[in-house]
C-alpha cells in the first residue's frame, strides 16, 4: 500500500542512517507498471556479476543482499500500483557480524524510473523528490515603506524577498512645496511598485502551473493601489485569489495573511492542521478530561481504546512516532501528523509532541 509523506520521511531517514563498509548496499527502483518477473531475473543476473567482486566480504554481502531482495520480491506477485523501491544490505553495526536486511516501500505517487545500484549508501533521491510539495501559493504583503514576498508550501511559509521603499513620510523636507513633495513621493511609490512586480515575476513565473494562486495583503490602501494599477504581469494578476487587510507587513505580515486566508486555503494542509489543534486546545480549556497529552498519558488512553484522533508532532523521534501511530491504528484512532511550522504546531511540541482528542472522558 502506498504511504503518506510522513511515513516516507521516516523511511528515508532510516535508510540514510545506514553506511556500508564498501559498495555493498543495494538500491532498486521498479517503475509503476513494470513486470516484476523481469526485475527478479535481472537481479539473479546481477548475482552472477557480483561473484567477480574482489573483496571476499563485499562479494558475499552483495550476493546475500540480492538473494534476500529476490525472495522478498517474490512475495508481491506483481508490481504494486505506484511501483516499488527496495533496499537491502548489511544492517549490523559490528564489524564481526553480518545482518542482511531488506526494506521496501510503495511510494505515494507512481515511480517513473528504473534503477539498480550498489554503493556505500542507499539511493534515496527519487523518494526525496516525491516529498517535495510542488504546488504552492504566492504571498505578497505591501505597504508604502515595505514589501515581502513568500510562498506557502504545504504548512510552511518560505520567505523569499523582503524589500524597503525609502519613501519619505508625509512631513516634507524644508524648502519644498507641498505639490513638489507629493510628486516626489508618488514617483518613488511607482518605482517601488515596479520593483515589487519585478520580484514577483522573478519568484513566481518559474513556478508555472505549480503556483495555485497569489494572495496579496497589507495595512491601508497601498495593496489595492498596486493590484489595481498597471504594475503586475497579467499572467500573475490572473492568479490573485484574494486581497487581505492586515495589521502588519514584512515577514510577520506573511504569517498574519495565512491566518486570515483560511477561507481561501480551506483545502490546504496548514488549515487542516490549525483546525485540529484549535479543536484540541478548545477542549483542553473547557473539558480537559476529553483530551490527553504527553507520551505516557496518550499511550494509556490508546490502550483504553479512548482515542478518537491522535496528533503527532513531526518533531517526535521516529521510533516513538511509529510505535504510537501503529498503536493508534490498532485501536481505530485517526492519526494526524502536525508540523511545527505554525503557532499551533509549536504548542503541540511544547505539550510533549503528542496529544489526543478522546472519544470519552477518562477522568
Amino acid at each position: 500500500m502506498a504511504v503518506d509523506n510522513t511515513k516516507l520521511k521516516r523511511f528515508i531517514r532510516k535508510l540514510e542512517s545506514a553506511r556500508g563498509r564498501h559498495t555493498e548496499l543495494v538500491s532498486v527502483y521498479i517503475p509503476a507498471g513494470y513486470d516484476l518477473n523481469r526485475i527478479i531475473t535481472s537481479l539473479s543476473q546481477e548475482q552472477g556479476t557480483a561473484a567477480n567482486i574482489k573483496d571476499k566480504n563485499t562479494r558475499q554481502n552483495v550476493i546475500d543482499s540480492l538473494e534476500r531482495m529476490i525472495r522478498h520480491l517474490r512475495l508481491f506477485g506483481k508490481t504494486p500500483e505506484n511501483g516499488l523501491a527496495v533496499f537491502s544490505g548489511n544492517a549490523s553495526e559490528r564489524e564481526d557480524k553480518v545482518d542482511i536486511q531488506v526494506w521496501s516501500i510503495e511510494p505515494p505517487i507512481p515511480l517513473k524510473i528504473r534503477m539498480y545500484r550498489c554503493d556505500q549508501t542507499y539511493v534515496t533521491e527519487p523518494l526525496k523528490e516525491m516529498m517535495e510539495t510542488k504546488e504552492c501559493y504566492g504571498l505578497v504583503t505591501v505597504e508604502r515603506q515595505e514589501a515581502s514576498i513568500g510562498l506557502l508550501k504545504g504548512s510552511y511559509i518560505q520567505v523569499l524577498t523582503v524589500m524597503t521603499s525609502g519613501i519619505p513620510g508625509k512631513t516634507r523636507a524644508g524648502g519644498q512645496s507641498a505639490p513638489r513633495f507629493a510628486r516626489i513621493r508618488e514617483g518613488m511609490t511607482i518605482e517601488f511598485f515596479k520593483r515589487i512586480a519585478d520580484a514577483m515575476n522573478q519568484e513566481f513565473l518559474p513556478l508555472g502551473n505549480n503556483l495555485r494562486g497569489i494572495i496579496v495583503g497589507g495595512p491601508g490602501p497601498t495593496k489595492e493601489n498596486m493590484v489595481n494599477g498597471n504594475y503586475i504581469n497579467q499572467q500573475l494578476k490572473d492568479k490573485i485569489i484574494g486581497i487581505k487587510d492586515l495589521c502588519y507587513s514584512g515577514e510577520e505580515g506573511l504569517r498574519e495573511m495565512v491566518d486570515r486566508s483560511e477561507d481561501l486555503l480551506a483545502q490546504e494542509i496548514i488549515t487542516k492542521e490549525k483546525n485540529l489543534m484549535r479543536k484540541f486546545l478548545e477542549i483542553l480549556s473547557t473539558n480537559p478530561g476529553r483530551v490527553a497529552y504527553g507520551v505516557v498519558n496518550v499511550e494509556n488512553s490508546l490502550n483504553m481504546g479512548a482515542v478518537d484522533t491522535l496528533l503527532i508532532s513531526e518533531d517526535l523521534n521516529d521510533a516513538e512516532a511509529e510505535r504510537l501511530e501503529d498503536l493508534g491504528i490498532r485501536f481505530g484512532a485517526k492519526v494526524e501528523t502536525i508540523s511545527i511550522g505554525t503557532m499551533e504546531g509549536m504548542q503541540l511540541r511544547d505539550l510533549g509532541k503528542i496529544a489526543a482528542i478522546l472519544r470519552f472522558s477518562i477522568t
